[in-house]
């Protein structure tokens, strides 16, 4: 399981290298989404085979196999 992602970093200024053409203004990378929520089965599950998930009115069942598959149904 991954820690928590602390606040993202400032965006990067504009990097301008100088040529005897003139100037090439490379831009800072797109800052990338806030990490995504890891959920360990462990704590989801809590020692049952099936865990039900409410999602937009509808609900879903979560379940896990035998084989300790995760198997998804409305």
């Amino acid at each position: 399981m991954q820690a928590p992602a602390g606040p993202p970093a400032p965006p990067l200024p504009p990097v301008t290298l100088g040529t005897d053409d003139g100037a090439l203004q490379l831009l800072p990378p797109k800052p990338t989404p806030a990490a995504v929520r890891c959920i360990a089965s462990d704590q989801l599950f809590r020692g049952t085979a099936q865990v039900h998930i409410e999602h937009r009115g509808v609900l879903y069942r979560l379940r896990q196999t035998a084989l300790g598959k995760l198997i998804l149904t409305k």
